[in-house]
C-alpha cells in the first residue's frame, strides 16, 4: 500500500492562518523525500521510497474555494478507490470535514474515528454562529458520520446528551490522566471491533508546553508520551489514514511545534511502511 499525502490548506471559517501550517508540513514531507533520495547508505527511510506521492490542494481563487468541500471528498475518493494510506494535511479543523463525510458513506458504524480534539466542535452557544464554522462543524455533516470517539477533550460546558448526539464515546484528557489504562483498553476494543480506522488529530489535543502553534490552546492536555500509548492501541492494518489539522506556525515557538510535527509524521510514515 502507497502513501498519498494530501495538502488540504482550508482554513476560512475560523483558524486562519493554519492554512500556513498545512502547506508548511507538506514541505517537511517533501524534505523527508528529498534526504531520503540523496541518501546512499541503507536507512529506515528506504521504506518510503517510491511509496509516497504528494497532491496539494489550491484555495487561491473564488472557484476553487466555492466548491472546496466537493473538492475534498474527491480527493478522499481517490486515494481509497487506490487502496492508498491517506495522510491528510488540514488547514483549521473544518478543513477535515470531507473525510468525515466520505467515511461515513460506507457502512458508517463499521468504520472508527478517533479524534484527539481538545474541543468537540458541536457547539451551540450564545457565542458561536449557527452557521458552518471550525468550532461547530461537526453538527453539518451531509449524511452520517463514522463512529466518532473524542480522546483528550477539555470541554466544560457540553452535557453528556448533547456531546452523546454525535460521539459514541468521549475520554477526556482528566479520564487519560487519572486512568490511563483503562483508556488505553477501551480504545484497543473499539479499534478491534472496526472494520477500519481513521485517526483525526487536531494539534491542540496536544498540552501547549509540547505544540504551542494553535489559535485555541487550553490547559492540561496531551503529552507526547500520552499520544503514543493512545495511538499504540489503536494501530493496526485497518488504520486506513490520518488527518492533522489546527497547526498555525505564526504563533509557534522556537520551532517546537512543528519539530512535534515533523518527527510525529515521519515516525507514522515509517510505521505504516515498515509493516
Amino acid at each position: 500500500m502507497r502513501t498519498q499525502v494530501v495538502v488540504f490548506p482550508f482554513d476560512l471559517f475560523g483558524s486562519s492562518g493554519t492554512g500556513a501550517g498545512a502547506q508548511l508540513l507538506g514541505d517537511a514531507v517533501r524534505e523527508i523525500l528529498d534526504d531520503t533520495a540523496k541518501e546512499t547508505r541503507p536507512s529506515r527511510a528506504d521504506a518510503l521510497r517510491g511509496n509516497l506521492r504528494i497532491r496539494e490542494a489550491r484555495f487561491e481563487t473564488l472557484e476553487q474555494v466555492s466548491d472546496w468541500r466537493k473538492r475534498g471528498r474527491q480527493l478522499v475518493r481517490q486515494g481509497f478507490k487506490a487502496s492508498d494510506f491517506l495522510l491528510w494535511l488540514g488547514g483549521n479543523h473544518l478543513s477535515v470535514l470531507p473525510v468525515l463525510e466520505e467515511l461515513g458513506t460506507d457502512d458508517p458504524g463499521r468504520t472508527l474515528v478517533v479524534q484527539l480534539d481538545a474541543h468537540l466542535d458541536i457547539y451551540a452557544f450564545h457565542d458561536t454562529t449557527d452557521e458552518l464554522s471550525h468550532g461547530n462543524f461537526m453538527t453539518h455533516a451531509a449524511g452520517p458520520l463514522p463512529r466518532m470517539v473524542n480522546v483528550g477533550h477539555r470541554d466544560l460546558f457540553l452535557t453528556a446528551d448533547e456531546t452523546a448526539r454525535t460521539f459514541a464515546a468521549v475520554f477526556t484528557a482528566a479520564d487519560l490522566a487519572v486512568n490511563p489504562d483503562l483508556v488505553v483498553a477501551a480504545l484497543r476494543i473499539e479499534a478491534e471491533a472496526a472494520d477500519r480506522v481513521w485517526v483525526d488529530l487536531d494539534c491542540d489535543a496536544f498540552d501547549p508546553a509540547y505544540l504551542p502553534g494553535v489559535q485555541h490552546p487550553l490547559p492540561f492536555g496531551l503529552t507526547p508520551t500520552v499520544f503514543l500509548r493512545v495511538l499504540d492501541a489503536i494501530w493496526s492494518p485497518k488504520v486506513v489514514g490520518l488527518s492533522v489539522s489546527e497547526f498555525d506556525p505564526g504563533r509557534d515557538l522556537r520551532d517546537a511545534s512543528l519539530n512535534l510535527l515533523g518527527w510525529l509524521i515521519e515516525f507514522l510514515l515509517l510505521k505504516r511502511h515498515e509493516l
